[in-house]
């Protein structure tokens, strides 16, 4: 019978084929008590357990290495690395040992309590992103499980599919059926052996838009639907299943007349894909010849190299809070960081590279240890540039690390959450304090253009202030968003009203675009905005020239810029900024 299995959508397009299921090792974890004078055997299966999947990951790092970037995807190398610091963290064995001594507590059933102990400290984390790492401490966990249950990798080659049925002949034309695979979770282990498996799709049942299943199946251009909460409950081995990436949505048995259907989706999107790419070196140029600047958003120094393959024109922003999460409390000194910021320098090629400085915090900390639970509000807390002011030790150290990458290429400065004229003030001090220590030091160092990120509502209103001491501004809608509507958009009770149409947003943006233009200073707009094609006209048609968006919205977005008529849109965009109604307005065009 067909049934269809709601998600997130999290990486384009259609896959059709048979299911794989894999299963969670945390399926029948024994649970039972040992005797005081085996304690210590059992810390030792609890220790044998975690450097075998230490030399595991280990040898992924080295495969990864000498993979080339097509082969290997661009964050697998960052992940693993996240999975090696949680296998070592002292926390994780220590609270194990601690069930085990006092508890007396079977190793599998210590490890699967401390487990679900740490899980709900990530569960109360304000930040999306953070909160998904869970994920990864689920999935090094069950590795261990697996190895002290002897039990395999959960991506084996996969089984042979059996013929399709007569009524599939018409997409399966040969044995070489495509296989899907569902999963409860998949970790980047999974997801490299996935690479080179002959899988076309995948669904999980956990995960979220920011999870690392989602930005790995993202730079693998791989349909991928997350979150369906229990589709590998649902799903049987072997049956016939279409992955739709783009709607978030999972088919099981479709009928003969679904898979027509989707049969023909797939091949459009192939068309499109390979229609698009052709794009690639083509100007982003509107019709009525304004030229419009198409970056990408990045997180890591290897992203840079997609963005050049997707054809950007430099990064808008390079997030570098993630050089500094999930490290205990050892964060990255000025070296580090700055061969961090040299490679993403280098990988660009010449083109410019906007580096924010660290945007973490009460609702973003480094770690699970550095959370402050005083903080009612966290998103309203000590964060980005506040968090930064509050030690400046640290902040000096990252902004002579991104001063001496300016040296070796166009690079743009960019501070995130100013609100204050006393925080420009004091920033802009702190800065001029790095360039004396470089000077000090008889290190080189370039001299950036400075930027400030619009997105409190206070900033929106204070833009003279701003024009007055930055080169440029910044728009982050994200946050924007959620600070003028009150919407915590991580809540699944209010996400709805999470609304970048809302007159009150526009005005902002509109207003902040207006300001910039008539001060002859650059603006971008860096948030989701950016990257959706729906928003692409409307933006154009305010004045905006800057898009800065994830590597693979580039080629979607420049073709709608490519379509474009600006002058003609102008007047259309005041009509859909006075409406009460935005949308309607903006699907009338």
């Amino acid at each position: 019978m067909t049934f269809a299995v709601h998600g997130l959508p999290v990486a384009r397009g259609i896959a059709i084929g048979r299911a794989v299921l894999v299963a969670s090792s945390r399926v029948d974890v024994a649970h039972y008590f040992v005797e005081p004078g085996n304690v210590m055997r059992e810390i030792g299966r609890l220790r044998d357990a975690r450097d075998a999947v230490v030399e595991e990951i280990q040898r992924m790092q080295a495969s990864v290495a000498q993979m080339s970037p097509k082969d290997a995807p661009q964050e697998l190398s960052a992940i693993l690395d996240v999975h090696l610091m949680l296998l070592q963290d002292e926390a994780l064995e220590e609270g194990v040992k601690h069930w085990i001594t006092e508890r007396f507590y079977n190793a599998e059933w210590a490890l699967t309590t401390q487990l679900e102990s740490v899980a709900r400290q990530f569960d109360e984390m304000e930040d999306a992103y953070l909160r998904e790492r869970k994920a990864d401490l689920e999935q090094v966990v069950e590795r261990m499980l697996r190895f002290m249950r002897g039990v395999a990798s959960p991506v084996a080659p996969p089984p042979t599919a059996r013929p399709p049925r007569s009524q599939d002949l018409k997409l399966a034309d040969t044995a070489d059926v495509p296989l899907v695979l569902i999963a409860h979770d998949l970790s980047p282990a999974d997801m490299l052996q996935f690479k080179q498996s002959v899988f076309a799709g995948f669904v999980t049942d956990v995960g979220g838009r920011t999870s690392h299943t989602a930005i790995v199946a993202r730079s693998m251009d791989i349909p991928a639907v997350v979150g369906t909460r229990s589709a590998s409950q649902l799903v049987r081995q072997d049956d016939w299943v279409i992955i739709d990436g783009d709607a978030g949505l999972m088919i099981v048995d479709p009928s003969p007349i679904i898979l027509a259907e989707y049969g023909f989706k797939q091949r459009q999107g192939e068309l499109e894909r390979e229609r698009l790419a052709r794009l690639r070196h083509t100007p982003a140029i509107t019709r009525d010849g304004e030229p419009v600047e198409l970056l990408a958003n990045i997180e890591l120094p290897e992203d840079a190299i997609g963005a050049v393959k997707a054809g950007a024109a430099g990064v808008g922003l390079f997030r570098s809070e993630f050089l500094f999460m999930g490290r205990h409390g050892k964060l990255p000194d000025e070296q580090e960081q700055f061969e961090a910021y040299r490679r993403a320098v280098e990988n660009m090629e010449g083109l410019p590279v906007t580096i924010r400085t660290v945007d973490v915090g009460a609702d973003k900390p480094l770690d699970a240890s550095h959370r402050d639970d005083a903080h009612l509000n966290p998103a309203l807390g000590l964060r980005a540039i506040r968090w930064s002011l509050a030690d400046p030790g640290m902040f000096r150290t990252q902004l002579r690390a991104i001063l001496r990458a300016a040296a070796l290429g166009p690079v743009k400065l960019l501070i995130p959450m100013l609100a204050h004229g006393s925080e420009i003030r004091h920033t802009l001090a702190l800065i001029d304090r790095a360039r004396a220590e470089l000077d000090n030091a008889g290190i080189a160092y370039g001299n950036p253009q400075l930027g400030a990120m619009i997105e409190i509502p206070a900033a929106a209103l204070s833009l003279p202030l701003f024009l007055r001491y930055f080169d440029f501004l910044s728009i982050g809608t994200n946050d924007l968003i959620q600070y003028t509507l009150a919407i915590d958009r991580t809540d699944e009770s209010v996400a709805h009203l999470y609304d970048p149409l809302h007159p009150a947003v526009l005005r902002l943006v509109a207003d902040t675009i207006a300001a910039c233009r008539a001060a002859g200073k650059d603006v971008s707009v860096c948030g989701e905005m950016a990257g959706d094609t729906a928003m692409t006209k409307l933006l154009l048609g305010l004045g905006l020239r800057s898009f800065s968006m994830h590597p693979a919205q580039i080629l979607s977005v420049k073709q709608e810029v490519l379509r474009a008529d600006a002058l003609r849109l102008a007047p259309w965009a005041q009509e859909v900024l006075v409406a009460e109604d935005p949308a309607g307005v903006l699907a009338g065009l």
